[in-house]
């Protein structure tokens, strides 16, 4: 009979292993590779709730570790503060909602060309089209 401290310890959460501790990780990566197949195949957009996504302790920072981070990232300051920044894979971001209180209320991840909520409103482009006549109609200059 081998004795317990012969036995080898293997860690699912290991520096290389993207299984993590719930085993949620690979499989999000998984559905994320899909997802990047379905952008690019069909410009089909994804977008995965990770609040809704059971994680233990460590899990969420091995995901977004994985991730990476890209080139891109944006800051917007309306109802709240959002951060939104790209992935170490074009295509795959990582989008965070706070609430004035400074709590995180929503983390996702899109997969899109760019997410929704960064892209400028149809209403808020006329109404920019609108102001910069005015502006060159009124000038002097």
């Amino acid at each position: 009979m081998e004795r317990l401290d012969t036995i080898p310890v293997v860690s699912a959460s290991s520096p290389g292993s993207a299984v993590g501790v719930t085993g949620n990780v690979l499989p999000l990566l998984h559905e994320i590779r899909h997802a990047l197949e379905r952008l690019a195949r069909d410009r089909d957009p994804t977008v995965i709730d990770l609040r809704a996504i059971p994680f233990a302790p460590g899990d969420e920072e091995r995901l977004l570790s994985l991730l990476g981070r890209g080139e891109v990232s944006l800051v917007l300051s309306a109802l709240g503060r959002s951060e939104i920044r790209e992935s170490g894979y074009p295509g795959v971001w990582v989008v965070e909602h706070y609430n004035d209180a400074g709590e995180r209320i929503a983390l996702q991840i899109e997969v899109t060309d760019i997410p929704a909520i960064a892209r400028s409103q149809v209403a808020d482009i006329e109404e920019s089209s609108t102001r910069l006549n005015d502006l060159l109609m009124n000038d002097n200059g």
